[in-house]
Parts: structure tokens; sequence; C-alpha cells
């Protein structure tokens, strides 16, 4: 039966160099991201959060331990084939939009299904737009879009292979106060209305309010896994401790 996890994470370490000079980023770390949820990753400079996203969305591969993405075993996979499982399972959403500047809105969306063979209709395009609130700006390039709609586009592009997951890396870091409110507003209306799966690195108690889990992490491990809802003050209480405690 499939699994209700989208991604599953078993005794992954992530070591980069060799000898003295090696640094360990994952250590010997297991856990599952749920499907239909809605997780972000916090942690110091340095503690793994990066990483953990990176390997979990098979952008890099760990030194050791199994990843699963859906049913799908990253580990199995070669390049050819762990490339077009990252353009038709896994949704990216990053701090800069990368977005190409040559195309429009509604071309950047189309791209994921276009470099996996599968050009997507105009009427799925434009159901991807509509869902993030851009319907009318298809044909606008990124220069002709606010930060907080190249992000949304960023988003409606994310979504529109309908990804076990969607792994966003600071999505806010470029937006003003209330566009993040907006967009991460846009990413918890997605997890509870389509049962979408994302997993958000984010350093701001704020934009982790928003999450269903909050993993906070330290030298490479989960020092704390809290769930349920929360406040930005609790979440950056529970910061402050853990800091207070490796102290």
């Amino acid at each position: 039966m499939p699994t209700t996890d989208s991604v599953q994470m078993w005794s992954v370490s992530k070591v980069y160099g060799v000898g003295a000079r090696s640094v360990t980023a994952l250590d010997n770390m297991t856990t599952a991201f749920r499907a239909g949820t809605f997780t972000a990753v916090m942690g110091p400079s340095g503690s793994g959060k990066s990483t953990l996203l990176h390997c979990a969305a098979g952008l890099d591969r760990p030194t050791s331990g199994k990843i699963q993405v859906g049913d799908v075993d990253l580990g199995a996979l070669d390049e050819t084939r762990l490339t077009l499982l990252r353009r038709e399972q896994i949704g990216f959403v990053f701090q800069s939009f990368n977005l190409v500047s040559a195309l429009s809105a509604a071309q950047n969306v189309a791209l994921p299904l276009r470099l996996a063979g599968r050009g997507p209709t105009a009427d799925q395009v434009n159901a991807a737009l509509a869902e993030v609130g851009l319907a009318k700006r298809g044909g606008h390039r990124p220069s002709e879009l606010s930060g907080g709609e190249q992000q949304r586009v960023a988003v409606a592009r994310a979504l529109i292979s309908r990804p076990a997951a969607v792994f966003a890396d600071e999505p806010t870091g470029a937006l003003d106060t209330k566009t993040s409110h907006d967009v991460l507003g846009l990413l918890r209306d997605i997890v509870d209305r389509h049962r979408q799966t994302v997993i958000m690195v984010t350093h701001d108690p704020a934009a982790a309010a928003y999450a269903d889990r909050v993993l906070l992490m330290a030298d490479g491990r989960i020092t704390d896994d809290l769930h349920g809802p929360r406040t930005a003050e609790s979440i950056a209480t529970a910061v402050a401790h853990r800091q207070e405690r490796a102290c």
C-alpha cells in the first residue's frame, strides 16, 4: 500500500570532506514528513537544515542512510532518473525565486512539465496561476512583476506537477512583512485545500508559525520536534531555550 509519508529518511548522514577537515552536516538523522502537512525546519547557521532539504529533495546525495520520496528510494536512482523524479515528484520554491527572466510567468510555470517531456495545456497553466492569484498576469515577464508576484509564480511552478512534496528554502527571505504573510498564507491554504506536503527551511519564527510541525536542528541532528499550532512567540521561546541548553 502507498505510504502515508511523502518523504522518509532513515539514519541519514552527510559528511563533507575527509579526515581532520571533514564536516558532518547531517548526523544519523531519522525522520518523516507526513503527506498533506506543512513542516518548518529551523536552526542556527551550520545546523544542517539546508543540507536536510537538499538531501531529502534529491539535490544532494547523503553519505549514508536511506531517503524515500513517496515509494521511491532515491539511492536506487542514477542521475538521469533522479533528475526526472525531481521534475515530476518534487517542487521547489527558493528565496531568489529562480525564474527564467526571458520567459513569461505562464512559460515559467509550464517549464517543469516541458522539461519532463509532458507539455501542459493552457488550461493547466492558467489554473495554476489562478490558484496563486495571478490569473491575469500570465503574459508578464518576471521584471514586470513585484517580488511577491514572482514568488507566487514560483509557487505555481512548484505545484503544477502535483508533486509528492514541495521544498521551500527561505521562501520569504527577500520579501517584506506583508508580502511574506501573503505567500505563507498561500502555502498554508494549499496544504489545507489540496493536501499538499510542504517542507520549509526558515529562520523566522513568524513564518514557522504557519506550519503544523516545527523541527529544530543543531549540529546535524533534530533537537526538538514541535507539533500542533504554535505562535511566533512560542517558537522563538523554544529556539531560545534550545540555544541556552547548547551553551
